[in-house]
């Protein structure tokens, strides 16, 4: 895959001593830094400048989150099925190049951010497990930022796996298309850190997903986090309807099951190509040759556009069934999708936020859960 090499780097003054700064900054010695007071200036820069999305990209910028870093997912809460997940925004921008990507169109900031006060971070987390001792949380850091893309740069992942290692009422899920798990292997992670890969047949990754690794890099990397301990999820997300794709994702559920033991999948999630009009113009100026916005797609409630409901069931149905061939207790749920959708998939109408999250967790990671919704 390609790895991130920026041009320049910007780091405020507050964070320059931290631990993730001094990494950063040891490890591109030879990239130019500017010292800064905030990121508002750069922000003016840019709305003058406009740079092109793959140019703002170009430069990582080191900041200090001042609001905060813990929140619920915000993912069609309301309209959607909620599986009870949480997330860590400890960076924000990708700089691979998903067509689909709706980072294009959701950040108001083109550079890539990285927020190096991780130990305020830490400090966040300690105050909600705490005083929560009744909930489990399952907590990502992929909404904003690929978990685990900068890891060569910034060790991020080390104090968070370290820290996840300890708690008895949370865990940790790294989301990534990389293969950047060097700093992972070693980590006592004591079964706390589940490590994700986002994945979809090779000819979508090859025409879609570019700068990520490859469906094979992607696989070696679980190969290789299964062996040191970790549980590892997967995310068929977004599924792409094309000619080919019954065989290709039933021969992809096959491989998974084939490289990894089932015992070591806790869960995989599922949800179709997704796109609001705004994405989806963006996506024709970036991507002209990408098929996907010519696909039948549907105004939906939630202002996306997505398949029509029937040919997303059938893709919903058909995983399901080829991941049961393999596995009864890998838990499989829907990623934002609706209420009707999700009852014709499981035959029930769904369970609560919370009664879907104990479901996807109820295996040794949470033994205490009650599995409700994985069937």
């Amino acid at each position: 895959m390609d790895h991130y090499k920026p041009n320049r780097i910007y780091v405020e003054r507050s964070v320059r001593h931290t631990w993730v700064a001094r990494n950063v900054l040891e490890r591109v010695d030879s990239t130019p830094v500017e010292f800064i007071d905030d990121t508002g200036s750069l922000l003016q820069e840019a709305k003058r400048w406009n740079p092109s999305v793959s140019q703002g990209k170009k430069s990582l910028i080191l900041a200090r989150q001042k609001g905060h870093f813990f929140k619920a997912c915000p993912a069609g809460r309301g309209r959607s099925v909620c599986c009870n997940y949480f997330v860590i925004n400890y960076a924000a921008n990708c700089h691979m190049e998903c067509s689909y990507c709706y980072l294009q169109s959701y950040l108001n900031f083109p550079h890539m951010v990285v927020y190096a006060n991780h130990e305020d971070l830490l400090g966040e987390l300690t105050s909600v497990f705490q005083e929560n001792p009744e909930s489990f949380f399952r907590i990502g850091t992929g909404e904003l930022a690929d978990s685990l893309a900068l890891d060569p740069l910034t060790s991020y992942s080390e104090p968070l796996v370290e820290f996840f290692s300890q708690q008895k009422n949370a865990v940790l899920e790294l989301k990534t298309k990389s293969d950047c798990i060097a700093n992972l292997l070693p980590l006592d992670h004591g079964r706390r850190t589940v490590v994700a890969w986002s994945i979809n047949p090779r000819i979508i990754q090859e025409e879609e997903e570019h700068k990520t690794a490859s469906i094979e890099q992607r696989f070696a990397a679980a190969q290789d986090c299964a062996e040191a301990g970790y549980k590892i999820g997967f995310h068929l997300d977004p599924m792409i309807d094309y000619p080919d794709w019954e065989g290709d994702y039933r021969g992809l559920i096959d491989e998974i099951f084939d490289r990894i033991p089932s015992a070591s999948i806790p869960w995989i999630s599922v949800g179709t190509l997704r796109l609001t009009p705004e994405l989806r113009e963006i996506m024709r100026s970036r991507f002209p040759n990408s098929p996907l916005t010519m696909g039948e797609l549907v105004p939906t409630d939630d202002g996306k556009m997505r398949y029509f409901r029937p040919n997303r069931v059938r893709m919903y149905q058909a995983v399901l069934g080829w991941v049961r061939r393999h596995s009864q207790k890998t838990a499989v749920y829907l990623c934002m999708e609706s209420p009707g959708v999700w009852s014709k998939i499981f035959a029930a109408p769904p369970p609560s936020d919370v009664e879907v999250g104990d479901s996807i967790v109820a295996s040794d990671l949470a033994p205490d859960r009650t599995a409700i919704a994985s069937t």
